[in-house]
Formats: C-alpha cells, sequence, structure tokens
C-alpha cells in the first residue's frame, strides 16, 4: 500500500516537473518567434519605404515628362501658327502689290476710255447735225414733216402688218380646228369601239306569275283587306284582273317595285298570305335588298378597279341598278360612262382610274330622289362632298349638266361619255310616235319665224339647229331670234332636260373665173 502511494506521489512529482521543463522550453521558443518576426516587419518596413521612395521618384519623372511632352506640343503648335501668320503676311503682301497695279491699270483704263467717249460724242454730234440735214432736204423735197412722214409709214407698215397677221392667224385656227376635230373624232371612236354596253328595256310594270288563280282571291283578302295591306305596306299599285297566272305590279320607283315583287313571289310561295305576315315578309326583304345593294356596288367598285369609295356611296351605287331614266337603267348607264370616261381620259393623257370614279358617280345623286327633294346634281355632288371625294368627281357631277366648266382631262372626259351614252341609238327608249311629234314641232315653232332659212332638231331632239337668211338676219337679231325661239319653246312643248337652240348666220359669195 506504501508503495502504491509512494509510486503515486513520485508519479504527480514527475508530471510537475515536466510540465515545468515543457514550459521553459515554450517560452524559449516563443521569445525567438516573437525576436524573429520584429526583425521580419522590421525588414517589410524597411522594403515599403524603398518602394514608396521608388513611386515617388516615378510620379516625379512622370511629371516632368508630361511638362516636356506638353511643352514640346506648345511649340509645335506656336511655330505651325507662326508661320501660317507669315505665309497670310505674305500673301496680304501680294494682294496689295496686286490692288496697286490692278489700280494703275484701271486709272489707265479709265483715260483712254473717257478719250473714247469723247470722240464718239464728237462722231455723234456730227452725225446728228447731218442727219437733220438730210431730214430737212427730205422735207423741203416732199413737202411732209417728219412727224408727218413717221405717221404716213407706220401706217402702211400697220396695214400691211394686219393683213398678213390675219391670214396667219386664219391659217393656224383652221389648222387648229382641223387637227382637233380629228384628234376628238378618233378618241370618240376608239372610246365607242372598245366599249360596247347593252341597249336598255326598262319598264314600268313587274308581272308575278302564280301557278293558279285562286292564289288571287287570297292575294285579295277578305273585303281586300290583303291586297290593300299590300299596296299601304309596299307603295306600289298591285293590279289583279282577268290574266290568267299573272299579277301586275306598278310603280315608277324601280326599286319599291322589285321588293313588292319579291314580297308577293314569297307570299305566294309560303301560302300563308296576311297582314302581319306581310310585313314580317316586307322586313325580311328590305333587309335582304339593303345587303345587296351594297354588296352590288362593292362589287362594281371592285371590277373598276376603285378604292377608298365609302361604304354609303357603295350602297347608293347598288341602288342605281333599280333607277332608270328614259326607259335607260341608270347603274348600266353609269358603268357605261366610267368605261368611255377611262378610255378618253387615257388617250388624252389624264387619269384614267379617277376618271372612271368621276363617271361611275356622274349620276349617283338619282339614287336619292326618290327620298329626298331636288336635283340629282345637286343631291350626287352633296353626298360626295359629305363623304370627302376627290374635287374632279364633285366637278363632273356639276359640269355634266353644265351647272360648272369642267376642270380637268377627266371631267370633261364624263361628260363626253354621258353624252355618248345617253345619245347613242337605242340607248334610252322613247314612245316613237311622242318622239316624233315632238321633234317636228320643234322644228315647226323655229321655222315659224322671220328670216329662218331652215331648222333641224339633232341630238335626239336635244337641240335644234336654226339657218337663218343671211341677208334679213344680220348678228345682233340672230341673238334675238335665238332667245325667242327658246322662249316660245318653253311655253308651247313638254321636254325632259334642255334643247338648245343654235342660230347660224352665214353668207356665202360664190363666183366662177372663166
Amino acid at each position: 500500500m506504501i508503495a502504491v502511494v509512494v509510486a503515486v506521489i513520485a508519479a504527480i512529482i514527475g508530471i510537475g516537473v515536466g510540465y515545468l521543463v515543457a514550459k521553459k522550453i515554450n517560452d524559449a521558443k516563443y521569445e525567438i518567434f516573437v525576436a524573429q518576426a520584429k526583425a521580419k516587419a522590421k525588414a517589410i518596413e524597411y522594403e515599403a519605404e524603398l518602394i514608396l521612395k521608388d513611386a515617388k521618384n516615378s510620379i516625379l519623372n512622370a511629371e516632368f515628362e508630361a511638362k516636356r511632352k506638353y511643352e514640346n506640343k506648345i511649340q509645335k503648335e506656336f511655330n505651325q501658327k507662326f508661320d501660317e501668320l507669315n505665309k497670310k503676311e505674305q500673301r496680304i503682301l501680294k494682294q496689295e502689290q496686286q490692288l496697286k497695279t490692278n489700280e494703275e491699270e484701271f486709272l489707265k483704263n479709265k483715260k483712254i476710255t473717257q478719250e473714247l467717249h469723247d470722240d464718239s460724242l464728237k462722231l455723234k454730234n456730227s452725225y446728228q447735225g447731218k442727219l437733220d440735214e438730210i431730214i430737212r432736204d427730205l422735207e423741203n423735197l416732199t413737202g411732209l414733216t417728219q412727224v408727218e412722214a413717221k405717221e404716213l409709214l407706220l401706217q402702211k407698215i400697220e396695214e400691211k402688218s394686219r393683213s398678213e397677221i390675219a391670214h396667219l392667224t386664219r391659217k393656224y385656227e383652221e389648222e387648229a380646228k382641223n387637227t382637233a376635230q380629228r384628234k376628238a373624232n378618233f378618241i370618240l371612236a376608239q372610246a365607242t369601239s372598245r366599249f360596247a354596253g347593252e341597249f336598255a328595256a326598262e319598264r314600268l310594270i313587274n308581272v308575278v306569275n302564280i301557278k293558279n288563280d285562286e292564289l288571287k282571291g287570297r292575294i285579295i283578302g277578305k273585303e281586300g283587306r290583303n291586297v290593300k295591306t299590300l299596296e299601304m305596306v309596299l307603295g306600289v299599285d298591285i293590279i289583279i284582273d282577268d290574266t290568267p297566272g299573272a299579277i301586275i305590279i306598278s310603280c315608277f320607283n324601280l326599286y319599291r317595285r322589285a321588293i313588292a315583287t319579291k314580297v308577293i313571289e314569297l307570299l305566294v310561295e309560303d301560302g300563308r298570305i296576311q297582314p302581319a305576315r306581310i310585313e314580317e315578309i316586307y322586313e325580311k326583304v328590305c333587309k335582304d335588298f339593303d345587303n345587296a345593294v351594297l354588296e352590288e356596288g362593292q362589287t362594281i367598285i371592285m371590277d373598276l378597279g376603285l378604292n377608298k369609295i365609302h361604304p354609303e356611296i357603295a350602297k347608293y351605287i347598288g341602288k342605281l341598278k333599280y333607277r332608270a331614266s328614259y326607259g335607260q337603267n341608270a347603274l348600266a348607264h353609269s358603268l357605261e360612262v366610267a368605261h368611255l370616261a377611262g378610255i378618253i381620259a387615257a388617250e388624252c393623257g389624264g387619269d384614267e382610274n379617277l376618271a372612271r370614279r368621276a363617271g361611275i358617280l356622274h349620276d349617283i345623286g338619282k339614287a336619292l330622289t326618290h327620298e329626298f327633294e331636288g336635283s340629282h346634281v345637286d343631291l350626287g355632288a352633296e353626298l360626295c362632298k359629305r363623304y370627302q371625294e376627290h374635287p374632279v368627281v364633285i366637278n363632273a357631277i356639276y359640269a355634266h349638266h353644265g351647272h360648272e366648266e369642267p376642270i380637268s382631262i377627266e371631267s370633261a372626259a364624263v361628260c363626253a361619255a354621258d353624252t355618248l351614252s345617253a345619245a347613242r341609238p337605242g340607248a334610252r327608249r322613247e314612245v316613237l310616235e311622242a318622239f316624233l311629234k315632238r321633234v317636228t314641232e320643234l322644228e315647226n315653232i323655229a321655222k315659224s319665224k322671220e328670216g329662218v332659212k331652215n331648222a333641224y332638231a339633232i341630238n335626239a331632239g336635244r337641240e335644234i339647229r336654226v339657218i337663218a337668211n343671211a341677208k334679213l338676219v344680220n348678228d345682233d337679231e340672230s341673238v334675238l331670234l335665238a332667245k325667242e325661239i327658246a322662249s316660245e319653246i318653253q311655253e308651247k312643248m313638254q321636254y325632259p332636260g334642255e334643247i338648245k337652240v343654235n342660230v347660224i348666220r352665214e353668207l356665202r359669195a360664190v363666183e366662177y373665173a372663166k
């Protein structure tokens, strides 16, 4: 037991001694490490001082080099400016020397010019003196003063010049008329031969075919209730007579007549004919027709190659299909005018598309005359202005009835095309007997006037050409004669549009050389 205790105590003492020895060794190592660290720190500090000195030296060198370069640059620029100034100074000196030389030359030339002027003045005075002497001699010989001789000479020259001018003027006027006439005839012939329209044949009635006559009674209805409703709603006259298998619809308005025809056809097909059903079918057909005329107008615009036409105008273009003038369908007429105007404008160097646009719209007001008051010219122009159409289109609308003068080739082409379309044979249908009676009466009115040799109704009765006797009627009286004939036509005749009275007075002298 004691041995164990002794061993334990010895071990504890050994551990304590070992700890102290180890601590001494560690302390000695730490002091050595600290000393080494301090030495390294001093070395680093010394090295940093050296680097700082080198950096300061580098900065100083860089500043010195920069100053040196800047001074060299300044010196170089100064030398350049100095050289330029020297050169400018040399040029100025040369210019001054040149100016001095020019001034001396100018003074020398001025002196010579003055001498020449003095010599010419002397010559002029001498010439004037001799001229005055010659004039006095001529006055003594002819017995005329200088003023009288000048007037006589000018008068002779004027008479001779007037004759020559009149001859040349008449010559060139005749050449211009002949050339213009040939060109106009060529253009019209080209236009009419390149476009062939159909002949118009419009009627004032439509016929609805029915399967049997029993349907007539159902259409009439009890006490005529159905037929009265139809006439009131549709705005047409319905004629139901003994004609087998047919009902006649009469109305001057083609659009209303077409709608009425379609409504009655649907009612006959459906079999239910009563006032409520009539109104229902009528509303449906009206909507279908509105869509159809809009589609028709847009198709026509596309076929003509036009663009940017307002849908409202397109709808009225389609409605022209249901409008007629003197038996001529308005849409067919407008299409014909559009094609003819395009051809004429192209031949004359105008805008073909613009001419076609003006042609298709020149009678657009006819689609409005059944709805609004006023002439188709004013209504059409107002519609086109509202939707900002081209000024040439508006001018063509006014010009084709003489409300304005054409302002462009396209407007003039529309006017010519309108006349061609309306005046060609078969374009407009009138009762032959009434037409012949009207033109005969027109000629008789003109022939009844004193001094009229003959009269001819031309242009389908739109113009009366009066040949006056030149011995009985002078130029002033021919104007009064035209007014008298026009006034009597207005009082005694009924006619569409206007009639032009053209009085021609011509004196022809014929002689034979033998």
